[in-house]
C-alpha cells in the first residue's frame, strides 16, 4: 500500500494523533465563516460540538459540549474551551433530542461513517449545522489552482466518500455555500487561495490533514512545482484574475437541518 492508502486508512483520530503537534499553529476561528454557523444554530442554547478538535468555531455565549476522539487534539484545548469527552460521531453517548442543536465543523471527512455519523448528530439534537465541503463537482478540483495544477493526487482521497447530496439527503437538510475571504484567519487546505506563498511553509502545511494523506514524495514534488512557478511568475500569470477577488467560492458548504 502506498502512502496515500496508508494515509486514507487511518481514522480520524490516528491521523490527528499523527499530525497534531503543531495544529493549533494556524487553525483558529474566521470570524466571518463563525457568523455564518453561529446564525445556522439559531436560538439553540445546548449545543454538541462533534469532531470538536481544539474548539474553534465553539459558540462563547452558549451551553456547549464536545466530542473529540483525537487524545492529542484534546490536550490542546483552552482552559476555557467548554468540556470535551472521548468518543465519536458514528456512536453518540447521549439520548434523544438531547441537544438543542449538533454542529461538526470540518470534520466529516475525517469520520468512519459520514452518514451514520450525520443520523447519530440527528437523532440526539433537535438542530444540526455541518460546515464541510462539496467535492462532489468535478469542477470543484479545477477551480482551486492547488489541487488543479499542483496535487492532482488530491482526487484519490475522494474515492469512496459520500456526496455532499447524499450527506445532506441523510439527515433532510438544505445546503448554502460559503464563501472563503483572501485573508481567511483559519489555515485550512483552501484558506490561502490568494496567499499561495503560504503553502511553501512547512508550519502551515502542518496544520493541513490533505497532506499527510497525500504522502511525502506528492507534497515535496508539489512545493517545489509552486515554488519555481511562483518565482518565475507563471503562477500570477496563470492565476491573474485571483487578484480582484476578496472571497473565493471553493466548495466550502453548510449543511443545515
Amino acid at each position: 500500500m502506498g502512502d496515500i492508502g496508508k494515509a486514507v486508512s487511518m481514522s480520524g483520530a490516528q491521523l490527528y494523533d499523527t499530525i497534531g503537534a503543531g495544529y493549533t499553529g494556524t487553525r483558529r476561528t474566521e470570524p466571518r465563516i463563525a457568523a455564518r454557523i453561529w446564525d445556522a444554530l439559531g436560538d439553540a442554547w445546548t449545543v454538541l460540538n462533534v469532531g470538536a478538535g481544539t474548539g474553534s468555531y465553539e459558540p462563547p455565549d452558549r451551553h456547549v459540549l464536545a466530542v473529540e476522539p483525537s487524545a492529542l487534539i484534546r490536550s490542546q484545548r483552552l482552559p476555557d474551551a467548554a468540556p470535551c469527552l472521548v468518543g465519536s460521531a458514528e456512536k453518540l453517548p447521549f439520548e434523544d433530542q438531547s441537544f438543542d442543536a449538533a454542529m461538526a465543523v470540518s470534520s466529516v471527512h475525517h469520520w468512519q461513517d459520514a452518514i451514520a455519523g450525520l443520523r447519530e448528530m440527528r437523532r440526539v439534537a433537535r438542530r444540526v449545522v455541518v460546515f464541510t465541503h462539496d467535492t462532489s463537482d468535478t469542477g470543484w478540483l479545477r477551480r482551486f489552482w492547488l489541487t488543479r495544477d499542483y496535487l492532482p493526487e488530491f482526487s484519490d482521497l475522494l474515492a469512496g466518500r459520500p456526496s455532499v447530496t447524499e450527506l445532506a439527503d441523510a439527515i433532510g437538510a438544505r445546503t448554502e455555500p460559503v464563501l472563503i475571504p483572501w485573508d481567511c484567519a483559519d489555515g485550512f487546505f483552501e484558506a490561502y487561495w490568494r496567499r499561495p506563498e503560504a503553502y511553501l511553509d512547512d508550519h502551515v502545511r502542518r496544520g493541513m490533514s490533505v497532506w499527510a494523506r497525500v504522502g511525502p514524495e506528492a507534497e515535496q514534488r508539489a512545493v517545489r512545482s509552486l515554488r519555481n512557478d511562483l518565482a518565475s511568475g507563471r503562477w500570477a500569470v496563470r492565476n491573474r484574475d485571483l487578484v480582484d477577488l476578496d472571497a473565493a467560492e471553493l466548495g466550502l458548504r453548510l449543511l443545515i437541518a
